[in-house]
């Protein structure tokens, strides 16, 4: 059995499927399949018993029973686009809450923590690069995470990258490990809060490239769509944690669920790290705006030089006409009609008033 970021599942409880990544599909076995799900059959990407801290076994699914009966013993199972009656397997092993099943079922849910008896439900978003597109708008996938006293099981959903690194680490530092799913939990929703300072780092930089931009020429279109588009990450990354904040601050300092209560200096320390994500989306929203506000006003400004412009060279059109509409009127007696220095004195006429409206223009910067 490997980690979530190659999940293959070898041995008692190996399926036929072509697990490896996220995109599992089905390799060549009979298409028949019962209404109760074998247990072997399972988008499984790992079933490990603990105890005391260490790795007692990889698991298949129908052991789970024996192992979670034994003192300080959990089982840690990891799930990803599991099918309803997949899902109602291992509901049914564990005793998990029919609501907290149905939602995890349902992959649109706010992050939120809630407590069902003996277990605690959590359900965080994971926001990730597009694979082969990373301009594209980010991947928003979701996890649930069942803990109770002697088991932990995630299910994900819509995510490119497990929690392989995750088990290892808990696995490497076996005295935390043996604080038991509590800690587990803290550790896969601090993996989770960790992923979003990189996605933080790139709207930072995505703000500063274009802020740079509107100072070296006129802001466009395309300028204003990108704000737009730096806005709507930005709502992303916030509808992930301002909810996940309000959730972990509930998991320390006064009454705590008690599967977690030996871990919440470790959850106040994920606190801590959310705090400081939503302040800086706060400070970030804050330049986003000013700038998308200069842009407008030097859209506005450029527009106003046209305009000034255009203003200009049509007055100095409009004298010239003027003077000459005049004389092109067709009346017989008009007394300039007759003078023979009529004509230059006319296009002097139209020359000069051009020439200091010109200088005024320019003097006052319209032209």
């Amino acid at each position: 059995m490997v980690g979530a970021g190659g999940p293959v599942f070898n041995g008692p409880g190996a399926s036929g499927y072509d697990v490896h990544g996220p995109n599992a599909v089905p390799l060549a076995v009979p298409a028949y399949r019962s209404p109760i799900p074998d247990p072997r059959s399972l988008m499984l990407v790992n079933c490990v018993a603990y105890q005391n801290g260490r790795k007692l076994a990889d698991l298949p699914v129908e052991d789970i029973s024996e192992y979670v009966s034994r003192p300080d013993c959990f089982v840690w199972v990891g799930l990803f686009e599991p099918d309803p009656s997949e899902l109602e397997l291992l509901a049914d092993e564990f005793g998990l809450h029919e609501l907290a099943v149905e939602d995890a079922q349902d992959s649109s849910h706010r992050p939120k923590i809630v407590e069902h008896g003996e277990t605690l439900f959590t359900v965080v978003h994971t926001l990730e690069r597009s694979p082969t597109d990373p301009a594209a708008d980010w991947v928003v996938g979701e996890v649930a995470v069942f803990v109770g006293r002697n088991f932990l099981l995630t299910v994900r959903r819509r995510t490119l990258t497990g929690f392989a690194d995750v088990r290892a680490r808990c696995e490497r530092e076996p005295e935390h490990l043996a604080l038991g799913p509590g800690f587990v939990l803290y550790a896969v929703v601090d993996e989770v809060v960790d992923r979003y300072f990189p996605l933080l780092d790139d709207l930072e930089g995505d703000l500063e490239k274009l802020e740079g931009q509107i100072f070296r020429r006129a802001p466009t279109k395309a300028d204003i769509e990108a704000f737009y588009d730096l806005k709507y990450r930005l709502t992303v990354l916030k509808h992930a944690v301002m909810p996940l904040m309000e959730a972990v601050g509930k998991l320390f300092g006064g009454r705590v669920p008690p599967v977690v209560a030996n871990a919440q200096e470790y959850f106040r320390d994920v606190y801590d790290h959310l705090a400081r994500l939503n302040a800086a989306i706060e400070n970030l929203r804050e330049m986003l705006q000013t700038a998308i506000s200069v842009s407008l006003t030097l859209i506005s400004l450029s527009e106003s030089e046209v305009t000034k412009k255009l203003a200009a060279w049509g007055a100095l059109i409009t004298v010239p006409t003027l003077i000459a509409g005049v004389y092109g009127m067709n009346f017989q007696y008009m007394p300039e009609l007759g003078w023979t220095l009529g004509y230059p004195l006319a296009i002097s006429f139209m020359v000069g008033v051009d020439l200091v409206l010109y200088q005024q223009f320019r003097k006052a910067g319209w032209l």
